[in-house]
C-alpha cells in the first residue's frame, strides 16, 4: 500500500495548531511519489515555465527518481502534498553512477567526500503553503535523515531564473563570492557556463530566499553558475558540511530533530 512514513517533527517554537496542520515524512509507493512529482510539475512547469523531463504530462520525473528518497510535507486538512525535497544518498548515487548535479557540474574535486555526501534537489512548496512551518518541517526532515545516516555533507543547487540571459545569476554570484566561496579544494566547474554576453551590464538582483537560507546555515558556493536549459535557470552548486551548521540553525533544527527521534 502506498503511504507516507511520517516523522512527526515540529518546528521549534511553532504554535501547536500550525504544527498539527502539516506532517513531514517519506513517500512510499508509486502514488505517494507521484504526488510529489505532480507538485514539482506544478511549480517548475506551470509556475516557472520550465520544461522538466517526464514521459507523462503533469509529472516531473527522470531517471534519478527511482534511486531517491522523496521527503514530503502533507497538509493534514486535505491530504495534499504541499512541499517536497528529493534526496540522493551516496550509496544510491553509486548504483546509478553519479549525482544529478553532475549533469550540470564537474564534481571531481569532491571525490574524497562522496561516501558521506547527500545530494538534495527539486525543492518546492505549493504557492498557497509558502510559510515558515512548511520549510522548517522540510529542513527538520533533512536533519533527521542526515543524523540517522551519519552523513557529513549536504549538497545541491540553488536555481536562479535565467529569463534575463543569466545576468541575475551572474550578479548574485559576483556579490556572494566575496563572502561565501568554498575553499579551492571544494570547487566545482559548470558544464554550461555563462558566456561573457550573459555577464554584461549591471543587475541588482536580490538573493533568492532558498539560497539565502542555505548560506545563513553555513553553506559554501562552490563555483560559477551553470545554465539549465530544461528549467530555464542558472544554478549555483552549494556544499554544506554538517560541522559548519551554525549554532542558530543547529538549535532550531538538529536539536529538535534529536528530541523527536528519541
Amino acid at each position: 500500500m502506498d503511504r507516507i512514513d511520517e516523522l512527526h517533527l515540529r518546528r521549534a517554537g511553532a504554535p501547536a495548531p500550525a504544527a498539527r496542520r502539516y506532517t513531514v515524512g517519506f513517500a512510499r509507493g508509486v502514488e505517494a511519489i507521484r504526488a510529489a512529482q505532480r507538485l514539482r510539475w506544478k511549480v517548475f512547469a506551470g509556475e516557472l515555465g520550465g520544461r522538466p523531463p517526464g514521459r507523462a504530462r503533469g509529472l516531473d520525473e527522470d531517471i534519478f527518481d527511482p534511486y531517491c528518497e522523496h521527503l514530503v510535507v502533507r497538509d493534514n486538512e486535505g491530504g495534499e502534498v504541499v512541499g517536497t525535497y528529493r534526496i540522493l544518498p551516496p550509496q544510491a548515487a553509486r548504483r546509478i553512477g553519479c549525482y544529478y548535479s553532475e549533469t550540470g557540474f564537474d564534481l571531481t574535486r569532491l571525490r574524497p567526500l562522496r561516501d558521506r555526501l547527500v545530494e538534495v534537489g527539486r525543492s518546492c512548496i505549493h504557492p498557497a503553503h509558502r510559510n515558515g512551518t512548511v520549510i522548517a518541517l522540510l529542513w527538520s526532515g533533512l536533519a533527521r535523515y542526515m543524523i540517522a545516516g551519519d552523513y557529513g555533507y549536504l549538497a545541491g543547487s540553488a536555481s536562479i531564473s535565467a529569463s534575463d540571459e543569466g545576468r541575475s545569476a551572474a550578479s548574485i554570484f559576483a556579490r556572494l563570492r566575496e563572502t561565501h566561496l568554498a575553499p579551492v579544494e571544494y570547487r566545482v566547474f559548470p558544464r554550461r557556463p555563462l558566456t561573457p554576453e550573459d555577464l554584461a551590464g549591471p543587475c541588482a538582483a536580490p538573493t533568492p530566499p532558498l539560497l539565502r537560507g542555505y548560506l545563513s546555515a553555513g553553506a559554501w558556493i562552490c563555483g560559477e553558475p551553470s545554465l539549465d536549459p530544461d528549467f530555464n535557470t542558472a544554478d549555483l552548486f552549494l556544499l554544506l558540511p554538517i560541522a559548519r551548521v551554525n549554532a542558530r540553525h543547529a538549535r532550531h533544527f538538529f536539536a529538535e530533530t534529536e528530541r523527536a527521534a528519541a
